[in-house]
């Protein structure tokens, strides 16, 4: 069984898709273009993530969905670190449709300063997701990888996953490799945090990118967290402003030579906790 980390849902309409370098992905994409693209590649399960819309009817909407679709293993919802409500969020998720389903809560952490993630009220927030037993999800900026290690060292008993491997500058060659590598090493070393390797071709050159390209960045990651704490990702539909899911699926596994089940299964399984048939 190969499980995605990571693939999305939405409508033309997500206010971030106004983007005119977006235009190829600025489209309605849900549950019947997945199964396509998972028959095309080969993948049985997935975990849906939230897709940027920062609402909590998004998370509502695709629980019930995930309910109703059994290539879905997990939820990862949005919603806000410093919402004094935050757990009552939670729990109302929970006694929804397909709140069992559930499995972590992701901020959009990018989108607020570098030092966001020290601030007390969104430790906090970080403490509250980590007592409901979900994942704090992580999607950063390279610069906000110095905040991600200290969140993670102060909340060792706290699951975090790097969604992308932290959006190293693939673009910029041996620069970026150098510049994420120091970034990234003090995140790898706090045993809690799990990096996903997912994300990677819209962070390289979207019309001319190689798999050489993301080669150094996706041995680097090995090196430092190891496949234990590794996962792969399609990040599918926003790897198509560069390549197929099926493209992104086979580049990873050239990389790696193979699918490691921990990689491609066990990890995503031991970290979001899923349940699967």
């Amino acid at each position: 069984m190969i499980i995605d980390s990571h693939q999305h849902f939405w409508t033309a309409d997500y206010a971030w898709l106004a983007d005119p370098a977006l235009d190829r992905i600025r489209r309605d994409y849900g549950v019947e273009d997945l199964r396509e693209n998972l028959r095309a590649a080969g993948v049985d399960r997935t975990v849906l993530v939230e897709a940027g819309r920062g609402e909590t009817a998004e998370t509502t909407e695709f629980l019930a969905t995930a309910a109703e679709t059994p290539e879905i293993a997990g939820v990862v919802g949005w919603a806000s670190l410093t919402d004094p409500a935050l757990a009552a969020v939670i729990a109302g998720h929970r006694a929804g449709p397909g709140g069992r389903l559930l499995v972590g809560v992701r901020d959009q952490v990018q989108g607020h300063p570098d030092d966001f993630l020290d601030r007390p009220d969104v430790r906090a927030g970080l403490r509250t997701v980590a007592a409901a037993g979900l994942v704090n999800e992580m999607v950063v900026r390279v610069g906000q990888l110095p905040a991600v290690a200290r969140a993670a060292g102060a909340l060792p008993d706290s699951r975090f996953v790097l969604d992308h491997l932290g959006k190293p500058r693939i673009v910029a060659g041996a620069e970026g490799l150098a510049e994420w590598r120091a970034a990234v090493a003090p995140v790898a070393a706090r045993p809690n945090v799990v990096a996903k390797l997912s994300g990677l071709v819209a962070e390289a050159d979207w019309s001319h990118w190689t798999i050489d390209d993301l080669r150094p960045f996706v041995e680097t990651a090995v090196q430092l967290f190891g496949p234990d704490r590794l996962m792969f990702g399609s990040d599918w539909p926003v790897c198509e402003v560069a390549a197929s899911y099926t493209e992104v699926r086979e580049a990873i596994e050239t990389i790696l030579g193979g699918t490691p089940d921990d990689i491609f299964q066990s990890t995503a399984i031991s970290t979001y906790r899923l349940e699967i048939d």
